[in-house]
């Protein structure tokens, strides 16, 4: 039974964590693109630890916190599952003085939470450096920020999804300059479901950045 419940949950975590994880890195290219001050300061980091005659590797990641502060903004502004893993409470019980009956399905809408003005300053505001005092993290320990969910029941792909986040977006940022086609205008616009998705997807022209090209092969 053990072997079976670590096979569902590594198959949960590649099936799961997919699309969640290309659609978080599709939001933060556009975000980016949309402030190129942000954009540079990621790649004036990069270039400070990677250098441009190198590429990036997962072992820089530990080293790039206003890249982190990125991924923490673009999970606040675009969870990758806005109303969380739906919830089912095995008895009856009160939440905020509220009864919640036994079987019913709950659903957190982080998305709302994570806009909340009562919480965040500007908070349609794309600005990373709101993280970078190390206030906040995505353990789910505050239920301000939490955009992998919570308690027993967090995302259990969180550590991967960091991981492939944070390696695919600085290669992406470091290895190439990005603009979109002539006479494009950039979407912001999101599509609702149970994974956030943008509704016109990101179409974007690379412009290769690194002193070598044998880089690139």
């Amino acid at each position: 039974m053990d072997d079976l419940k670590a096979i569902r949950q590594i198959k949960d975590m590649v099936v799961g964590g997919t699309d969640t994880t290309s659609n978080t890195i599709e939001f933060a290219m556009a975000e980016m693109m949309n402030k190129p001050e942000v954009m540079r300061k990621v790649q004036k980091e990069l270039e400070t630890v990677v250098g441009k005659d190198n590429i990036v590797e997962e072992s820089h990641t530990c080293n790039l916190p206003y890249l982190h502060a990125v991924m923490k903004e673009v999970l606040r502004l675009h969870p990758a599952l806005p109303l969380l893993v739906p919830h089912c409470p095995c008895e009856t019980c009160i939440v905020g003085g509220y009864t919640i009956p036994k079987g019913a399905r709950v659903f957190v809408n982080v998305w709302a939470v994570h806009r909340d003005p009562a919480i965040w300053q500007n908070p349609l505001e794309f600005r990373p450096e709101r993280f970078l005092d190390g206030k906040w993290d995505y353990s789910g320990n505050d239920f301000n920020y939490f955009p992998f969910g919570s308690g027993r029941r967090i995302c259990a792909g969180t550590a991967m999804a960091e991981r492939m986040f944070l390696f695919s977006l600085a290669s992406l940022v470091h290895s190439f300059d990005w603009k979109l086609p002539e006479g494009d205008k950039l979407d912001l616009s999101e599509k609702f479901g149970i994974v956030l998705k943008k509704r016109v997807p990101l179409v974007a022209i690379p412009t290769p950045r690194l002193s070598n090209s044998g880089l690139y092969e």
